[in-house]
């Protein structure tokens, strides 16, 4: 096989938002399809009709696109193999079905939930491991037949052979094999008709001919009975890779406990596209020399199944952060403000409608110290209304002191003089009052930052009194002398 002829997949169930996980996943298909010249498919496995649903669809497709992860095959795409929603290609499932049961290797289960239930119980009580007990696979043709009369719903199951065994070659973690003495009879298609992933993901593979597939360890249990119905209808398999997981920082499985879990939600949280690629590719995947900031083109050169690891990765928020504001402060000028607007607006900090170069004065500030687009309402509201409160602390300090009237005073007084609003104007006008008035500079500046925006720290004063205007400063100045007498 050439590089050309590789053929990989991701295959998400619209179940629920794209999970951060599965997105580490698609991001290791695409960057193997790219690198190798290879062709990446994306399909949408909808099967479990209870819970999918067009949202979570539209959701996972937005997604990938929002990561820059497109996709040579698939959904609003097409391509050779399709149709790529497994539920239009019931008939095609059937027929695969149909013709293991001819064969006699699946046979029909008209066991019940409860029944299964309860004889699982009694296995397990026994200290049996809790297989399936081949109850209905016993069954004489005129008992199927008298069941069949009477209506019993009935799932098809896989005779899985008594004796031997199944394995592998992994791709990540090298030898891999089940005694199928371990191996219950499993169902292909559920009592309602429907396939079960078993099935169907067995079937799309083959008709879309996926050569390499590489997904989570969590799915390192299902390969086995995978591959038996590969075997069964004589159809070379692919081989597999299965990636650690992802864990938290306890090193339990990431979760929902842990914070956001989906590609949605830290698009909501103000991280930016590029940062999570890097991150997420860094989860499990080692490029060498130690790098941690990688373009998406270095990544797809040097992307490697050989560099993927064998434990899991912890998910550090900190250094996802850090990643993060790295790329912040690459952005140019224009793309930082087009991105910052959204989250400004939600926060009602646009209502008076400010100019695009006062945003920009305003937002360059910030963009040193905002580790995410979602902080920046939080970091900047001072610029655009007055503050409520001052900070406790700081009030305390600066405002309950003998004399902060009279300094608040002076420093109005000084500033209201200042003909060129400048940066170089301002700090000269500051210090020089400091001087005057025989005082350090730093208390000046503290108490001036306090009463201008209400905080004891943010981007040097300075350029905040600069970008503000005379006009705001002036008027907060006044307060302040109010609060402060």
């Amino acid at each position: 096989m050439t590089n050309g002829d590789i053929r990989v997949r991701m295959a998400p169930a619209p179940t629920g938002r794209l999970h951060i996980g599965t997105a580490r996943t698609t991001l290791y298909n695409w960057l193997f399809a790219r690198h190798t010249g290879g062709t990446f498919v994306l399909r949408i496995e909808d099967s479990d009709r209870a819970r999918s649903s067009e949202e979570f669809t539209a959701d996972i497709l937005a997604s990938l696109r929002w990561l820059g992860i497109g996709w040579d095959e698939g959904p609003e795409v097409g391509g050779p193999y399709g149709p790529y929603f497994q539920s239009q290609k019931l008939p095609r499932y059937r027929e695969v079905a149909e013709e293991l049961a001819a064969r006699g290797i699946a046979y029909p289960c008209y066991c019940t939930a409860e029944e299964l239930t309860e004889r699982r119980k009694a296995i397990q009580a026994a200290g049996l491991p809790p297989k399936y007990d081949r109850k209905c696979l016993t069954l004489s043709a005129e008992e199927r037949a008298q069941l069949d009369a009477e209506g019993c719903p009935k799932a098809l199951r896989f005779r899985v052979p008594d004796e031997g065994s199944v394995g592998w070659t992994d791709l990540i973690r090298g030898e891999v094999g089940f005694e199928n003495a371990l191996l219950d009879d499993f169902v292909l298609v559920k009592a309602d008709g429907f396939p079960t992933y078993l099935l169907a993901v067995v079937v799309d593979d083959n008709d879309m001919r996926i050569t390499h597939i590489l997904r989570g360890e969590d799915m390192l249990s299902t390969t086995p009975r995978q591959l038996h119905i590969y075997r069964a209808m004589g159809w070379e398999a692919p081989e597999f890779g299965h990636i650690p997981i992802i864990l938290a920082p306890d090193r339990s499985k990431l979760s929902k406990r842990h914070g956001a879990t989906s590609v949605t939600e830290y698009q909501e949280k103000g991280y930016l596209p590029e940062a999570i690629v890097n991150f997420i590719a860094l989860l499990g995947w080692a490029p060498g020399e130690d790098r941690e900031l990688m373009t998406r083109g270095e990544m797809v050169r040097d992307f490697s199944i050989e560099g993927i690891g064998k434990s899991g990765a912890v998910f550090d928020l900190e250094k996802l952060n850090w990643m993060n504001g790295v790329y912040l402060r690459q952005l140019s000028s224009a793309r930082y403000v087009e991105l910052a607007k959204p989250f400004l607006e939600q926060a009602g900090l646009l209502a008076d409608g400010p100019s695009d170069e006062y945003l920009t004065q305003v937002l360059s500030l910030e963009q040193e110290r905002a580790k995410t687009l979602a902080e920046l309402p939080e970091l900047t509201a001072f610029f655009f209304r007055e503050p409520e409160s001052y900070d406790e602390k700081g009030e305390a300090k600066w405002f309950r002191r003998e004399g902060a009237a009279e300094s608040l005073a002076a420093i109005r007084d000084a500033l209201s003089r200042v003909e060129d609003w400048s940066v170089a104007s301002l700090e000269i006008a500051l210090r020089t009052l400091a001087d005057t008035r025989g005082e350090k500079v730093g208390p000046v500046i503290h108490t001036t930052r306090l009463a201008v925006t209400g905080r004891t720290a943010g981007p040097g004063l300075f350029e905040t009194l600069a970008v503000l205007g005379q006009e705001r400063v002036l008027a907060r100045l006044e307060r302040a002398v109010q609060q402060a007498t």
